[in-house]
C-alpha cells in the first residue's frame, strides 16, 4: 500500500477513536455531574440553594444533614432499608443461582417458555399488584414487617439473579464437572468444589443487583408498611411539602450508601464480567 491508500485507513481509525473517547466522557458526566450538583446543593446554604446562578463549589453548610441526623424516624428508616436490602439478597441468590443453574445445566420439557416466564414477571406493574399484595399480606400477618417487604423486592430480583447466573454458569465449561466426578466427587461436591470458587463473583455480583434493587424501590414499601418504612419511602413521606434543600440532603442521604456499597464491592463486579467474556 502506499501513503495515499494508507491515509483513509488512518484518519478513520483516529475518527473513531476520537469518537470513542467523545462517548466515554459524554456518558461519564451524564452520570457524574447531577451527583456533583446534588453533592454541591447538600453542602450549601438554603438561601445558595435558592439562588440564582448556581454555585459550582459547596459552602460546606452541613445543616440540612444535621437536620437529618436528629429527625426522628431516620435512623430507624436506614435500618430497615440495609435489612431489607441484605434480606432481598439472600433470597434471591438462594432461589435464583440453583435456577440459573439447573437452566445452564439441565435440558427439560418446557425450558425456554420457563426462561420466558421469568422475563414476564417483569412484565406487571408493581402499582397493578399493590392492593391485592397488601390485602394477602394483612390476611398472612406480613404486613408492615421487614420480611414482607423483601419478599416483594426479591420477586423483582429473581428474574435478574436468575438471568445472571445463567449466563455465567453457561461460561463454565461442564468437563470441569465431569473432570470432577470421575474422581468421585458427587453432583453436589463437584459443584462446591469446582464451580462455586469460580462462580462466586458472579454471585456477588448477582447479589449487588439484588441489593440496589432493593435499596431503590419506594412505591412497595410505601404501600406495605406504615411503621418499619424504609429509607426511600421514609423520605418520600417527610420530604413531600419540605423545602428546596432538604430535598436534596434527603437525595445525598438515599444516594450515598448505595454508592460506597458498590464501590466497595466493585472489584466482585470487575471479577464477573472477565468470567462472562471468557
Amino acid at each position: 500500500m502506499t501513503a495515499a491508500t494508507d491515509a483513509p485507513l488512518i484518519d478513520a481509525r483516529r475518527s473513531g477513536r476520537w469518537l470513542y473517547v467523545a462517548s466515554v466522557i459524554l456518558l461519564c458526566a451524564w452520570v457524574l455531574v447531577p451527583l456533583y450538583f446534588l453533592f454541591i446543593n447538600t453542602l450549601s446554604s438554603p438561601e445558595t440553594v435558592n439562588s440564582f446562578p448556581k454555585s459550582l463549589v459547596p459552602e460546606f453548610d452541613f445543616g440540612s444533614l444535621r437536620f437529618f441526623a436528629g429527625f426522628q424516624g431516620m435512623i430507624d428508616a436506614l435500618y430497615n432499608s440495609v435489612l431489607v436490602a441484605v434480606l432481598t439478597m439472600i433470597m434471591s441468590i438462594l432461589i435464583g443461582a440453583p435456577a440459573g443453574y439447573a437452566l445452564s445445566r439441565f435440558d427439560f420439557r418446557g425450558k425456554e417458555l420457563f426462561r420466558m416466564l421469568i422475563l414476564l414477571t417483569r412484565a406487571f406493574p408493581l402499582p397493578l399488584l399493590a392492593l391485592p399484595l397488601a390485602v394477602l399480606f394483612i390476611r398472612v400477618g406480613l404486613d408492615d414487617t421487614a420480611f414482607g417487604l423483601a419478599l416483594v423486592h426479591t420477586t423483582l430480583a429473581i428474574p435478574f439473579a436468575v438471568l445472571i447466573t445463567f449466563s455465567l454458569f453457561s461460561g463454565i465449561p461442564i468437563e470441569l464437572e465431569e473432570a470432577a466426578w470421575t474422581l468421585g466427587c458427587t453432583r453436589l461436591g463437584a459443584f462446591t468444589k469446582v464451580v462455586l470458587p469460580l462462580i462466586l463473583p458472579g454471585i456477588t455480583a448477582s447479589a449487588i443487583f439484588a441489593f440496589v434493587i432493593s435499596w431503590n424501590e419506594v412505591f412497595a414499601a410505601a404501600v406495605l408498611t406504615i411503621e418499619n418504612r424504609t429509607l426511600p419511602a421514609f423520605l418520600l413521606q417527610s420530604l413531600a411539602e419540605s423545602p428546596l434543600h432538604l430535598k436534596f440532603a434527603g437525595g445525598f442521604i438515599l444516594v450515598v450508601p448505595a454508592l460506597i456499597f458498590i464501590f466497595a464491592v466493585r472489584k466482585y463486579l470487575f471479577a464477573m464480567w472477565g468470567i462472562a467474556n471468557r
